[in-house]
């Protein structure tokens, strides 16, 4: 059955080339001119990476703080005990505990957006890669997540900094901001995540590594990117 789209879509959609690629200024201009929905919609790049995502040697995952911030408020939920906890909750995090909060989430529980860990504490959150996997939650010392300092990484993920890893098409999806941000401040934001992408190249990796960006808003039409 072909999936049918509202004519407020249909009718950003026509607005957009699909056969350009659109220079970073003028794309993140168009984006924002393209009627949308009342709410302030998110802002999403999805770049097609030069990988093989079958071999794990290949996958990538990482974090970076994005200069003008998400725009979203970010739930935390923050696996630690003792002066570590109370730190971490000084910092901001929503949740904080240790075998308690492991049970809670092996329940089902699982209102929060990420999760941070000491990595003590990944004794508790091992057994929750079945729940916590499969949405993208789980704790990893490559996104920054798994870390002894864990009040300092509650501030960063609470100040604009994302999580981000490879899919099974050999995508990487990120929110880069909301659609009421300032064009350039949207570009701010990509610019930065694309250069750090970069950094985390694998070495196996083979011809071009960036190969196609693009930007959406959370329910609107994809426009590509020419980007270098």
């Amino acid at each position: 059955m072909a999936r049918t789209r509202s004519r407020r879509y249909e009718k950003a959609a026509a607005k957009v080339d699909r056969t350009k690629r659109y220079p970073l200024a003028e794309g993140m201009a168009l984006i924002k001119s393209l009627t949308g929905p009342k709410f302030d919609e998110t802002v999403d790049v999805a770049v097609r990476i030069g990988i093989d995502a079958k071999k794990t040697d290949q996958l990538v995952r990482g974090s970076v703080s994005l200069p003008k911030g998400t725009g979203k408020s970010v739930k935390i939920a923050v696996f630690a005990d003792g002066e570590r906890a109370k730190e971490a909750l000084a910092a901001g995090a929503d949740y904080v505990g240790a075998a308690d909060l492991a049970d809670k989430i092996e329940k089902g529980w699982t209102d929060f957006d990420m999760t941070i860990a000491s990595p003590d504490m990944m004794r508790f959150v091992g057994k929750l890669g079945k729940v916590l996997g499969p949405q993208g939650k789980m704790p990893s010392p490559k996104a920054g997540t798994v870390t002894p300092n864990v009040a300092a990484a509650v501030k960063e993920f609470k100040a604009g900094k994302i999580e981000f890893r490879t899919d099974a098409g050999a995508n990487v999806h990120a929110a880069i901001g909301k659609k009421s941000f300032g064009a350039d401040d949207l570009a701010s934001n990509l610019v930065a995540f694309l250069d750090h992408l970069r950094t985390l190249r694998p070495a196996q990796a083979k011809g071009e590594f960036i190969q196609k960006v693009v930007v959406s808003t959370s329910m609107g039409p994809g426009v590509v990117l020419a980007v270098e």
